[in-house]
């Protein structure tokens, strides 16, 4: 029988191996190996390097990683795609990670760092990458207006709290004639961890637990912003261009997902609920995610799934993640 031990003392005899030579010594397929490997590498005792035939396990002494890529640069005609070009190869991305999840870096860090560019009015701004035996991490900062600020001001809205709301939904945009309003969305979808900071607000989008998160941290300037990528995702970014942008909406995003707990956690009125559905007009199928909601009003209910389907009839409403309290509701109004 195979067990984790001794695979861990076989790998730190030889360095590093292949998964070939790993099942010919303990006389098994590497079908049968591969939970065995998936496990260690899980619980940060193996690093695999490499993919498919070419794959190399190392156990997380040997193959410890210390890459690391730090600048200060100047806004004004910086260029994403060139300070990711330098990164890439200051930490030796194309060999420490797969294809699939070096496409997911490239695009949530080009991303976010355009945002800098275009949006945020500082000066100067701070990149800071590493790579850890299992993760990948970025940190951007700037010292501009702040994202929400930003979006509050571009958007007429009353404050960043409501800027915070819009922006989840996705298709936020202030610069319509420069950008989609897509960036955030999809790269909260695509990374394992995404934390977003400016002023008295953060936010942290969580993939393994599939939700977001909202704090109140001491004030900061600007707006800082961190990703981390499992060097061992298997998600695809046409996986969640796919989901949200789907061929059957000829791949244009047409759908979203809100997480409703953002604005509250008890909800009643009727104003509450146009606030939710402020902008959802855009999408034709909608998310709504009910986790941690606590209680809903008839007036609210009955506007987002009577009123608004009446009026948007073509649009799909979806609560998902409902108690029985907030299904009982929903079934009440949707029958008048």
């Amino acid at each position: 029988m195979t067990d984790s031990e001794a695979i861990i003392k076989y790998i730190e005899q030889h360095g590093s191996i292949g998964s070939r030579e790993l099942s010919a010594h303990f006389g098994i397929s590497r079908q049968a190996l591969n939970p065995h490997l998936r496990a260690l590498i899980d619980g940060g005792k193996l690093i695999k390097t490499g993919s498919t035939k070419n794959a190399r396990y190392h156990t997380s002494v040997k193959a410890e990683i210390k890459e690391r890529f730090a600048g200060d640069f100047q806004v004004a005609g910086l260029d994403e795609s060139h300070i990711y070009q330098r990164l890439s190869l200051s930490l030796n991305l194309s060999r420490w990670l797969k294809p699939d999840v070096e496409s997911i870096a490239n695009y949530a860090f080009t991303e976010m760092l355009n945002n800098v560019i275009d949006h945020s009015g500082s000066n100067q701004t701070r990149v800071r990458a590493s790579m850890g035996a299992g993760t990948l991490s970025f940190e951007i900062k700037d010292w501009g207006k702040g994202v929400f600020a930003s979006i509050a001001e571009g958007l007429l809205l009353d404050s960043e709290q409501d800027a915070m709301v819009e922006l989840v939904k996705g298709k936020t945009k202030t610069m319509p004639e420069a950008h989609s309003g897509e960036g955030i969305f999809f790269t909260s979808k695509a990374v394992d961890r995404f934390v977003l900071r400016s002023h008295r607000i953060q936010m942290e989008w969580n993939r393994v637990q599939g939700d977001v998160f909202v704090s109140t941290p001491r004030y900061t300037k600007g707006t800082t912003v961190k990703l981390e990528i499992k060097r061992e995702s298997r998600l695809k970014l046409e996986d969640i261009f796919s989901r949200f942008a789907p061929e059957e909406f000829d791949y244009k995003f047409q759908k979203t997902l809100v997480h409703v707990k953002l604005l509250n956690k008890e909800y009643v009125s009727r104003s509450e609920a146009k606030r939710l559905l402020q902008n959802l007009d855009k999408f034709r199928v909608v998310e709504l995610d009910f986790r941690d909601v606590q209680a809903m009003g008839q007036g609210f209910a009955d506007e987002i799934f009577r009123v608004f389907y009446r009026n948007y009839p073509n649009i799909e409403i979806h609560a998902i993640n409902t108690s029985p309290v907030i299904q009982a509701m929903i079934q009440h109004v949707s029958v008048e």
